[in-house]
C-alpha cells in the first residue's frame, strides 16, 4: 500500500465513524423535531355543544347546518373540517339523550 493511500483515509484498519459538527447538528435537529411533535400533539380542543333547546333538537348534520352553513346565523370558520358527524368532535352535555 502506498503512502498516498494511507494519507487519504483509505486505510482498511481504520473502519470507524467519527461524528462531526454536521452530524451533531443533524441529530440535534431531529431530536428537536421529535420533541416538538410529542409536546405539540395534545388533545384536540373543540367547542362543546351549547346546552340549550335549539341545540338539543339538532340531531343531524343537516339540522346543525341550518345555522352553521356559510349563509347561516353563525357560520363555521373557514378552516373547519367538512366532516359529516358534528358530534364526533363537539361534545354534547351529559344529560342529553344519546350523549357520549
Amino acid at each position: 500500500m502506498s503512502a498516498s493511500e494511507n494519507a487519504s483515509g483509505n486505510d482498511p484498519e481504520k473502519k470507524g465513524w467519527k461524528p462531526g459538527k454536521r452530524d451533531a447538528f443533524f441529530l440535534a435537529f431531529v431530536a428537536a423535531v421529535v420533541v416538538l411533535l410529542v409536546l405539540g400533539t395534545g388533545d384536540r380542543t373543540t367547542k362543546p355543544t351549547p346546552d340549550d333547546v335549539i341545540h338539543q333538537q339538532a340531531s343531524s348534520r343537516a339540522a346543525c347546518m341550518e345555522c352553521h352553513s356559510a349563509e347561516g346565523v353563525h357560520p363555521q370558520p373557514k378552516r373547519h373540517t367538512k366532516a359529516d358527524q358534528c358530534f364526533q368532535c363537539h361534545v354534547q352535555p351529559g344529560h342529553w339523550a344519546g350523549a357520549r
